[in-house]
C-alpha cells in the first residue's frame, strides 16, 4: 500500500508511531515516551492519546499487541505503520532541507 495516502500525519499521530517504533507500549507508556522524546514540549492527555490511537487502529497503523499486564493494553506498530512512519520522517526531512 502506498504510504503517501496517509500523509501528512498529525503531530500526535507521528509521535505515537515514533513511540511504538522501538517497543510495544501501553497508553501511559506512550505518553511518557512522547514527553521524554520531546523534552516535555508535547504532552498528551489521555483523551487526546486514545482518540489518536483509535484512528491509528482504524487505519491499521497500530494494533493491540495481545500483551496485557495489570489490565493495561499494549500497542505495537504494524508493518504498514512502520512504512508510513518512515515516509512521514522522509517528508519532514525534505521540508527541513
Amino acid at each position: 500500500m502506498d504510504p503517501s495516502g496517509f500523509l501528512p500525519l498529525t503531530p500526535h499521530q507521528f509521535h505515537i508511531l515514533l513511540a511504538l517504533s522501538d517497543d510495544d507500549r501501553h497508553g501511559y507508556g506512550i505518553i511518557l515516551d512522547v514527553a521524554g522524546r520531546t523534552g516535555d514540549e508535547l504532552r498528551m492527555g489521555t483523551g487526546t492519546l486514545y482518540t489518536a490511537l483509535a484512528r491509528l487502529l482504524t487505519l491499521d497503523l497500530v494494533a493491540e499487541s495481545g500483551r496485557e499486564h495489570e489490565r493495561r493494553r499494549y500497542y505495537r506498530l504494524t508493518s504498514l505503520g512502520r512504512t508510513v512512519l518512515k515516509a512521514e520522517t522522509a517528508r519532514l526531512e525534505t521540508l527541513v532541507r
